[in-house]
């Protein structure tokens, strides 16, 4: 039975029947374009891997024995229902969650527990679910604090503006106002972040992060909350921030028609397990994958439903 019938003709559907749908028609139109561009992928070095990562709190498994790994220049999706752990993988990869078990590496450098304060430097930086901007500072600060990890300044030298302080300062402000081009923020660069409708918000979050020079960009849910119009704009974003900085990205997203449109590999998690791994044709033909968005029974041995 194909998605197509799981999606129309088969109870408790509904919502995530439809996306699923449409994502299969998006994914059909691109398949002759997915082929070259997988074949490019399959040579790529491997940027990120997790190896055996498994994750509990207080006796509920949020992780269980988990196994993925990104390469260079891929957008690499993580998807599943409510409460299936992506999240928290998110929060392992960017070091706020230390494994009970695992192994976390990223370049040659290997880690049980991967060090935040280190993030940058490692050439990882993320987005958050919940908006983690500072309000009350104006969009160009929000995103020159992304450089902080570059500023080698004393305390003394900042608060002295030493030639060596002013450099670095006027380094920072430059890329802010590059990544503020490139995302069409230039226009709000002087107004607090707190002012800003939520949509513009997160597309100033994403600019922080741009800031501070990513090899591996951690986006966790990054048009949560948007409109139709907003969301359109920031997968257009996404697409443009790997096209032309050859970012690797890891995205995290519930809107399975966007996912698939700008992935290159899906992998998906139910229950912390991770039940499918493969391009976005292959995960929207996974039986494992409709039953745990739809919640429906496999055929049966006559073909017809159970």
């Amino acid at each position: 039975m194909s998605v197509l019938r799981f999606a129309f003709g088969s109870p408790g559907a509904g919502f995530y029947g439809a996306e699923l749908l449409q994502a299969q028609n998006t994914a059909e139109a691109g398949r002759s374009d997915a082929s070259h561009s997988e074949a490019s992928l399959a040579k790529a070095a491997t940027v990120l891997s997790i190896e055996g990562v498994s994750l509990s709190f207080g006796g509920v498994t949020a992780l269980s024995n988990i196994d993925l790994d990104v390469r260079q220049g891929e957008t690499r999706a993580i998807i599943g229902p409510n409460g299936a752990g992506k999240s928290s993988l998110i929060n392992i990869i960017s070091g706020v969650y230390r494994p009970d078990s695992g192994r976390i590496r990223i370049g040659a450098a290997s880690f049980a527990h991967v060090p935040t304060q280190k993030l940058a430097r490692l050439g990882v930086a993320r987005t958050f679910q919940n908006l983690g901007l500072f309000k009350g500072l104006t969009v160009l600060e929000n995103v020159m604090t992304a450089r902080e990890h570059a500023n080698t300044s004393t305390f003394i030298g900042q608060l002295l503006a030493t030639p060596s302080a002013r450099r670095q300062e006027q380094a920072a402000r430059e890329r802010a106002e590059r990544v503020l081009s490139f995302l069409h923020l230039t226009e709000v660069r002087d107004r607090l972040t707190g002012t800003l409708p939520y949509g513009l918000q997160k597309r100033v979050e994403l600019a922080r992060a741009l800031a501070a020079t990513p090899r591996i960009l951690l986006l966790d849910e990054p048009m949560a909350g948007m409109t139709a119009t907003e969301k359109n704009e920031m997968a257009d974003f996404v697409r443009a921030v790997r096209a032309e900085f050859g970012t690797t990205i890891i995205l995290i997203e519930h809107d399975i028609g966007v996912v698939m449109d700008l992935s290159d590999r899906v992998a998906v998690l139910d229950y912390g397990r991770k039940i499918a791994d493969g391009t976005p044709s292959q995960i929207l033909e996974d039986q494992a994958v409709i039953d745990a968005y739809l919640g429906v029974a496999h055929e049966n041995e006559d073909g017809e439903g159970i």
